[in-house]
């Protein structure tokens, strides 16, 4: 994923993710192309490192039988960000439990997450929150009802 041109040419490096797809982690160096006119960290640069990832992780989690898309992102900006950043993702199975729960059927769940971006000192630098749109495919839930 650091290779993918919007993340290759953004500065965003992926560190990694967990063999479960449980977590992933990104970091965003601050540099002559990702800062803004003040020279700290662009804020369309912060909101890029954290915008697939959630999605990724339950996509990854949940499996084929679910149609999932990241649909709204809210950023808020703490501080200025400056050097490296960096934004851990978390999505631990038993809340992709719940969401496949809520989900049966056919149910459409709209579900937010939130992380931290931090810089190098561990400060908050911002607070970001995305929600993920999950369903159940209609090939599974026709199948159940059959």
């Amino acid at each position: 994923m650091s290779l993918w041109l919007p993340n290759l040419f953004s500065g965003i490096r992926v560190r990694g993710f967990a063999d479960d797809w449980t977590s992933a982690t990104v970091q965003l160096h601050v540099n002559v192309l990702t800062r803004n006119y003040v020279k700290t960290a662009f804020g369309g640069a912060m909101s890029a490192m954290t915008d697939p990832y959630f999605f990724m992780l339950v996509m990854h989690q949940l499996g084929r039988d679910y149609v999932v898309w990241d649909t709204k992102g809210e950023i808020e900006f703490l501080t200025p960000g400056r050097g490296v950043l960096t934004a851990r993702f978390e999505v631990p199975p038993a809340r992709i439990a719940e969401i496949r729960r809520r989900a049966a059927g056919g149910v459409k769940v709209l579900e937010w997450f939130a992380t931290d971006i931090v810089d190098g000192s561990g400060a908050v630098v911002a607070r970001v929150r995305r929600e993920v749109y999950v369903r159940e495919k209609r090939r599974v839930t026709q199948a159940a009802g059959s």
